[in-house]
């Protein structure tokens, strides 16, 4: 057998090349979030070029979401065969070619291809692996460290929403898509910072593994030779089923389904799915509403910028609070809070009147997003391990993928339909409010359970007389097994004799 220390993964180094890793994570996090939400900018003018209603535009940014989301699985699927650097590379190429192609749309439909799924699929290849290779890297400091990478989003935000209109009114919008294009290559540069870790360690784990099973199959091929020929028709049976789980294991090493068994994922998994639905729809509706009610191009896209800032603050903010001995033991509660407070926020936004009603809107607005994006993956992490969390996040986005292609058309339909955005707000604020009081009971109810089940746990190794009836059961067991009864003679003869047998052929 290989030594015990061969294949032991090193432990995160919670710092060093670490955070020049988190500085490639903001880049790519950043445009990851903020591009799709930057480009309602353009929405108003592409609405008016090809003649669209607001459920129509809508659906641009529904897609690229969607597709960011749905692509998950891929993603993880993808870092796990070549690693985190050249996915985010390929993906930030994607995203350049995407932007570039749509510059030379001439019908809303090319649009939904070039910037809904070539684009969206870009994002999607720089998001996951930079989630996922901050928790190779960090430990003790990972909800800093993702709070700090969480918080590109927001930078990148309070810059593109007044780039973007910048852009728009010196290039137009087909300009202005060919400059971000070339603006999202950024992306490959951020991919390089990804440097493996524990590359070399995976390998030598590999190769001990594959010289195990070739040692196990040897022992097997051994024991059979003893065996006389009829039996070997269960030994290729044995040998099929084999096969099967060989192929099982090779799509679990991608994917871990057993994920679905988990009652904290399923918990996380449900609430999220439900939350998307009226996470993305406000803040994809804010310039054009206030473009609505009569406030100029530069004022509407500031609004934005008001959100990105206090976001920018928030994230890292609420990763400190989180990394506290008083709040990541129950981080799971600090999350429902801030998806209901999020939810709260929609609700009074109609009560907003005027620009000066905006800007403060935009405020609590900012905070309460910035509170649930740092700690969406943490809480995740928390729940599954760093072990499974590179399939639970494929299976998640996946998952939420469908709510959040629906959410922002959704919205469009109900201002299309009642010509007032009030609806739109609350509809968000109360999918969002109910989203947040289902995780808070469930994960209150979760955490009773674990408690039941780690003082069971507990009692059953203090008491020595379960422990000595367990060990005295396993010896007779055994005994039975090896000395065998009077019944098990004949079987014993009947050994002997093949054996006998086959020695003198």
């Amino acid at each position: 057998p290989p030594p015990a220390n061969v294949g032991r993964a090193p432990g995160p180094p919670d710092g060093g090349w670490g955070w020049v890793v988190v500085f490639g994570a903001f880049v790519s996090i950043g445009f990851a979030y903020a591009f799709p939400k930057g480009l309602a900018i353009f929405f108003k003018e592409i609405q008016d070029f090809f003649g669209t209603s607001y459920s129509e535009i809508a659906w641009v940014s529904s897609i690229m979401l969607a597709t960011t989301y749905g692509a998950g699985p891929i993603s993880s699927i993808l870092v796990n065969r070549y690693g985190s650097r050249p996915v985010v590379m390929f993906g930030g190429l994607l995203c350049g070619i995407g932007m570039v192609s749509a510059a030379f749309c001439t019908s809303i439909l090319q649009l939904y291809i070039c910037v809904g799924f070539v684009t969206g699929f870009g994002l999607a290849l720089n998001l996951q692996p930079s989630v996922i290779i901050i928790g190779k890297y960090f430990l003790k400091r990972r909800p800093i460290a993702n709070g700090l990478a969480m918080a590109g989003s927001p930078v990148m935000l309070c810059t593109l929403a007044p780039l973007n209109q910048f852009l728009f009114d010196n290039f137009g919008w087909r300009g202005s898509f060919l400059i971000l294009g070339a603006i999202l290559l950024n992306c490959c540069v951020a991919g390089a910072l990804f440097r493996p870790i524990g590359a070399a360690t995976a390998s030598v784990k590999t190769q001990a593994t594959k010289e195990g099973k070739d040692a196990l199959k040897e022992g097997v091929t051994k024991d059979a030779m003893e065996m006389s020929s009829p039996t070997n028709i269960p030994m290729e049976t044995k040998t099929e089923e084999e096969g099967g789980k060989d192929c099982c294991e090779k799509i679990n090493q991608y994917l871990d389904f057993s994920l679905f068994k988990h009652r904290g994922f399923l918990i996380y998994l449900i609430g999220n799915v439900l939350m998307f639905l009226g996470f993305f729809a406000p803040i994809v509706f804010l310039a054009p509403y206030a473009k609505h009610i009569g406030i100029d191009e530069y004022s509407a896209a500031f609004l934005l910028s008001i959100l990105a800032i206090v976001d920018m603050v928030a994230r890292p903010t609420t990763g400190i609070i989180a990394n506290s001995k008083w709040v990541r033991p129950r981080i799971q509660y600090f999350f429902s809070f801030a998806i209901a407070f999020n939810g709260t926020c929609h609700l009074l936004c109609p009560l907003a009147s005027g620009y000066k009603g905006l800007v403060v809107y935009s405020t609590f607005f900012g905070l309460a997003f910035g509170m649930v994006c740092a700690m969406l993956f943490e809480t995740l992490m928390d729940l599954v391990g760093a072990a499974r969390f590179t399939s639970a996040v494929g299976l998640v986005t996946i998952a939420e993928c469908c709510t959040i292609l629906l959410g922002p058309p959704i919205g469009g339909t109900l201002i299309d339909t009642f010509g007032d955005y009030k609806y739109m707000f609350i509809k968000c604020g109360a999918v969002m409010v109910l989203a947040g009081t289902f995780l808070f009971i469930m994960n209150y109810y979760n955490y009773r359970v674990l408690a039941k089940e780690e003082k069971e746990r507990k009692a059953k190794e203090e008491d020595p007389k379960s422990v000595r009836t367990e060990n005295e059961d396993r010896n007779n067991w055994s005994k039975e097994t090896v000395g065998g009864g009077p019944e098990l003679e004949p079987l014993r003869e009947e050994r002997e004799g093949l054996k006998k047998d086959v020695n003198g052929t």
